[in-house]
């Protein structure tokens, strides 16, 4: 690692370390992004080792300081969560370009790793890096909600008798992986319950 990744995921961490949002992982409380950051990059070592510098700011930051932005202040319905998540992917992405050029990287590696971070790329259909990267990071984050949210999150719907509902969003999430992250989500290890709706939805 270089010494100015090393600096830049450090200022991601810091940021992230300031979440009063928090996380229990065996029974410890966490900052909320600090922890799904690290969490992504572990993802990504584990998967995807030789990814490069910008993927690796990429993924770490692609929830930096999230609580800035509340879904409250956005307008109810879909057409305001969108806009929601399109706002805070602008923010993610500035404010990591930003601690970018702060620590020595150019204007034009800042702007890559934003393209990244909003997954501009995963639009075109133009076969270059920045296309990979950007399908990789949509690959770590699906991945990381199957191995440590999928659980919390599924337990809500099941509570309300909508399995039916949970069952469309690990399609709709089934949907935005590559044929890579398919194949190692289906070598993932996950409790019964949660493995049998994965079964269902890709069998529906």
């Amino acid at each position: 690692m270089t010494n100015k990744l090393e600096q830049v995921l450090s200022a991601i961490d810091d940021i992230n370390r300031q979440d009063s949002n928090i996380t229990l992982l065996n029974k410890e409380e966490h900052p909320k992004e600090l922890l799904y950051g690290q969490r992504m990059t572990a993802c990504l070592n584990q998967y995807w080792p030789q990814a490069s510098e910008l993927l690796q700011i990429a993924v770490r930051a692609q929830h930096i300081k999230r609580w800035h932005l509340k879904r409250s202040e956005f307008e109810t319905g879909k057409a305001g969560y969108y806009k929601w998540r399109i706002a805070l992917g602008k923010f993610h992405a500035e404010l990591a370009a930003s601690i970018m050029i702060e620590q020595g990287y150019s204007e034009l590696q800042a702007t890559q790793t934003a393209s990244i971070i909003c997954k501009e790329n995963l639009k075109s259909k133009t076969d270059n890096q920045l296309n990979a990267d950007s399908q990789t990071l949509e690959d770590v984050a699906c991945l990381v909600f199957l191995v440590h949210y999928f659980d919390e999150f599924a337990t809500q719907y099941i509570e309300q008798d909508n399995e039916a509902k949970i069952i469309r969003i690990v399609q709709l999430t089934w949907g935005k992986m590559s044929e890579e992250a398919h194949n190692i989500a289906l070598q993932v290890t996950l409790p019964d319950h949660l493995a049998n709706i994965v079964k269902k939805a890709l069998s529906a």
